[in-house]
């Protein structure tokens, strides 16, 4: 696949072997692409929106294994049962019960603080619902943790996965996360919007 975007020697990589492939050949199957310049960066918060659909996470999945990129994020704890279970943690996933919610981000920060390269992907909205807060757990984080924000959003129309520049997190957290919403919100096209 020749539209791939090349990776800097700092972005954590990973090598998922035939999984690899499979990334690949999903985004050219499905007429997907990546867009935008993937940042430099060793680690930061990937926050990823609008989430309207289970395919969100195939879509994003297919991107992570064709670039090769080591992935952490945190989901949802129904999903890591049996075998899609023991997938979602060795792809680096992290189950939260989100209706015990407490300590999610400091252990976040702990988790990242304890590796040298690694990016942690959340969608700040949580669930697929249309009209869903977008909470605010992904700028704290990255906030807590000193760490670069990339905006991530997902354009069904198009059929893009687009890289937006890092943001450094400010100690505004309402104004700062409110103005990565908007950039993710209007960038991205919902799965349910075309």
């Amino acid at each position: 696949m020749n539209n791939l975007p090349e990776l800097g020697p700092k972005v954590p990589r990973r090598d998922y072997g035939i999984l690899t492939t499979v990334g690949r050949w999903w985004l050219r199957a499905s007429g997907w692409r990546i867009t935008g310049n993937v940042p430099d960066l060793a680690k930061c918060v990937a926050a990823v929106a609008p989430h309207s659909s289970n395919w969100d996470f195939v879509h994003a999945v297919a991107v992570v294994l064709a670039l090769g990129v080591r992935i952490s994020f945190i989901g949802k704890h129904t999903l890591f049962v049996g075998p899609l279970g023991r997938f979602m943690r060795w792809l680096g996933g992290v189950p939260v019960d989100r209706s015990r919610p407490e300590g999610v981000a400091d252990d976040a920060v702990r988790g990242l603080a304890a590796v040298p390269a690694v990016w942690l992907g959340l969608a700040p909205e949580g669930t697929r619902k249309r009209g869903a807060r977008f909470k605010h757990g992904f700028y704290r984080i990255a906030m807590a943790a000193q760490l670069p924000i990339v905006p991530v959003s997902l354009d069904y129309r198009n059929r893009e996965l687009r890289f937006h520049p890092p943001v450094m997190p400010t100690a505004q957290l309402e104004e700062g996360a409110a103005a990565i919403r908007d950039l993710l919100l209007g960038a991205g096209v919902r799965r349910d919007d075309v």
